[in-house]
């Protein structure tokens, strides 16, 4: 196992490094960050262009630029910001907690209900709550997540409305400058993840419970299902000790494949409810054609995506023992 664990961490590092120079070219020659002082009036003297650029490595060839970022990385430095006064590394890591505690919350809570209705459908195949359940995923499924995220925000603010108060968090992370004991600050944070979380749970949890109900239908027909069975094992221990171990594997498969777009749903949801998370940096750093703050969200997000990737893969050794890794 832990021969197999560093052979794919070690395979992982050019896969990374090949992607962060893909992004980077692209980035680079999308836009000029230059560009906002340019067209400014009145003009800006050409002194300050040139310093600009020269603290922005404009002047060096972009292989130069990206040898020069890559080697910052090892010192801790993400490299300049189009912002002066923005430390990259400092906002990265303010923000990632931010968006991890909305990404990791919504997937476990995706996970449970796609593990119970994809289970409960399975088990009591074209009746109506394998029907009703169907219905409901397709609904789901079928939803931008955009688009989700405005109709529970308009929910929310009709229902804030209708009470007089504001019982549910509409805008925002955590109220600004909440002053209050730690578990106040918990209940006040909790608060304004109720929403953005279902959000996000509900597009993600769709999709797991038809891959979850596939998979339980084919364990349940298995031929080890039916001698457990035969022998008397009862029905509860056939269903969770033999049936819903084995067929968690495919459900984690597609939900390790599936993070990359969670990320990407999260950072919709996130511009939607106004929080201040790695979505709303990515998307402000694409807007400043910001080079390096844009090239540290991919790092940080494509090293997540393939430890999550690995963990999924120890896992199957878990869930199955007839798996193992020479």
């Amino acid at each position: 196992m832990l021969a197999f664990t560093l052979r794919r961490i070690v395979v992982s590092i050019p896969i990374l490094l090949l992607s962060s120079f893909i992004v980077f070219v692209l980035v680079s020659t999308s836009g000029d960050p230059l560009e906002p002082l340019k067209v400014r009036q009145p003009p800006v003297p050409q002194q300050t262009l040139d310093a600009e650029a020269e603290r922005l490595w404009l002047n060096d060839p972009l292989l130069a630029r990206y040898v020069r970022w890559l080697g910052g990385l090892f010192q801790g430095d993400f490299g300049p910001s189009v912002i002066s006064t923005q430390d990259i590394g400092d906002q990265i890591g303010t923000r990632f907690f931010v968006t991890l505690r909305l990404i990791a919350l919504a997937m476990i809570i995706a996970l449970v209900l796609a593990v119970i209705v994809g289970v409960v459908s399975a088990v009591k195949q074209y009746s109506i709550t394998d029907y009703t359940a169907t219905f409901v995923g397709f609904l789901f499924l079928s939803m931008p997540a955009f688009w989700l995220a405005i109709l529970l925000k308009q929910a929310g603010i009709e229902f804030n409305l209708a009470v007089g108060d504001s019982v549910i968090y509409t805008i925002g992370e955590a109220t600004p400058n909440f002053q209050g004991t730690f578990w106040e600050r918990v209940a006040d944070v909790a608060g304004h993840m109720v929403l953005p979380t279902i959000s996000l749970a509900l597009i993600s949890y769709a999709a797991w419970s038809r891959y979850q109900r596939a998979s339980m239908l084919e364990v349940m027909n298995a031929d080890y299902i039916r001698l457990a069975r035969a022998k008397g094992v009862p029905r509860r221990t056939v269903m969770v000790r033999h049936g819903l171990r084995n067929a968690l594997i495919p459900l984690t498969t597609v939900t390790a494949l599936d993070l990359a777009s969670i990320i990407s749903g999260a950072v919709v949801t996130e511009r939607v409810f106004q929080w201040h998370g790695m979505g709303e940096f990515l998307l402000d750093s694409i807007a400043t054609a910001d080079v390096y703050a844009t090239m540290a969200w991919l790092l940080v997000t494509a090293v997540v995506v393939i430890l999550f990737n690995l963990i999924a893969d120890l896992l199957y050794a878990v869930l199955d023992p007839r798996i193992r890794y020479a």
